[in-house]
């Protein structure tokens, strides 16, 4: 069964379920789009379904920054409060008084 709702949205602060890196969620895919050789570069006995939301997160661990495609099974939300370094977070939201990040308007659909 395809699964029609993100369970996350844009602006929201997400920690990967398995691996060691966070980051904050800019774009959404419905279901899986990107290439096979990403998708066959997974191995299969953690290769996630492609029927379900994949999100595009500037991430970082603790050695750097970067750019990470995750699908919804292997994000959870990120409760720790500790402030984000990846420059481009600051450059694509603005931080709202809440604590949540908000897209400029710039950036915004």
């Amino acid at each position: 069964m395809k699964q029609s709702n993100a369970k996350f949205n844009i602006g929201d602060v997400v920690r990967h379920r398995v691996f060691p890196f966070r980051g904050v969620i800019f774009d959404v895919d419905p279901e899986f789009a990107n290439t096979e050789e990403w998708w066959n570069s997974i191995p299969a006995e953690v290769r996630p379904s492609k029927d379900q939301p994949f999100y595009h997160l500037l991430a970082e661990n603790d050695e750097t920054e970067y750019v990470a495609y995750v699908s919804e099974q292997n994000l959870i939300n990120d409760e720790s409060d500790v402030p984000l370094r990846n420059p481009q977070v600051y450059q694509i939201f603005d931080r709202a008084p809440t604590g949540e990040f908000k897209p400029k308007m710039s950036f915004a659909h």
